[in-house]
């Protein structure tokens, strides 16, 4: 964090170095919450402009501004594409984001399997609109556990599974790797599907491709698809896609209108017709799929 005194402006400044001569700033009120938890240095800034956000080990994780871009796309896109999910599992996502937009559809159970339960408490008491009340909801099931291990152990199966993880570093690296994804497979029932988030590709281009590569080795059908969310700088976000079932992935927007309207559910980014362009990849996008292949 940078801070200044120009005046009797005071400034302050979150930034995050994104690589090649590139970084992400946000001007900051303060500071609302700050604590090092068992994995990771974690702190809740209250921002000029943007909300409140979250940084993990100096990296932003999620924005109340723009958080409903990637909290719809990673959630609604393999959910409305299965068409009759009943079990939904997510990795990760312990600010509540991804498990709120999963209780919109008409699921049994939505299991969230979040390494660091800090996490989860924090955003609830500090960022509460992330959730809005979805740790309460009774078709949530948490489990604090390693997402890796729960996966390698359960003996449950699941339509979907979201994997909202970190960057491949730290305790968010095993659920890059190709173990994982083959046991992510054992856990998908017949035609269900795993996305992933895999990095903004004009700055993590390679991890794309490892994503894509890693997941084909396991699917029948490997692939990515995309988003522009602000706060993640750098051009569009990826998502990694693994399916056995390829026609999922080629739904018509009349048919995945029916099922949106269908559901009810209300969204500010997602419907069905981003839902279908975010699988027409910039070129720049499509060469680091095909370098997967």
């Amino acid at each position: 964090m940078k801070q200044g005194d120009h005046g009797r402006h005071k400034w302050a400044w979150f930034d995050e170095p994104l690589g090649f001569g590139f970084q992400l700033g946000l001007e900051i009120e303060s500071v609302v919450f700050r604590e090092t938890t068992e994995y990771q240095d974690l702190v809740v800034y209250e921002t000029a402009q943007w909300g409140r956000v979250m940084a993990l080990d100096g990296i932003m994780q999620v924005c109340e501004r723009d958080e409903f871009i990637y909290h719809e796309m990673l959630t609604h896109v393999p959910t409305l594409a299965h068409g009759h999910a009943r079990e939904i599992c997510v990795i990760g996502g312990g600010d509540g984001g991804i498990l709120r937009e999963a209780l919109k559809h008409p699921i049994d159970r939505v299991t969230m399997v979040e390494i660091d339960a800090a996490v989860m408490a924090i955003c609830a008491k500090y960022l509460p609109s992330i959730s809005s009340g979805a740790f309460d909801d009774p078709r949530a099931d948490i489990v604090i556990s390693d997402g890796a291990k729960f996966i390698a152990d359960t003996n449950r199966l699941f339509d979907v599974i979201i994997v909202d993880s970190t960057d491949p570093r730290g305790p968010g690296e095993i659920l890059f790797t190709s173990e994982f994804y083959a046991d992510c497979k054992t856990c998908l029932t017949d035609g269900g599907v795993i996305v992933t988030q895999s990095g903004v590709t004009m700055i993590q281009g390679d991890e794309l491709t490892r994503t894509v590569r890693r997941l084909d080795e396991h699917f029948v059908d490997a692939s990515t698809y995309i988003a522009p969310v602000p706060t993640y700088a750098g051009g569009f976000m990826a998502f990694g896609w693994g399916s056995d079932n390829p026609t999922v992935r080629e739904l018509h927007v009349e048919r995945l209108t029916d099922r949106y309207n269908k559901t009810n559910i209300s969204t500010r980014y997602y419907n069905p017709q981003i839902h279908v362009g975010a699988f027409a990849l910039p070129t720049y996008i499509a060469n680091h799929l095909e370098a997967a292949r």
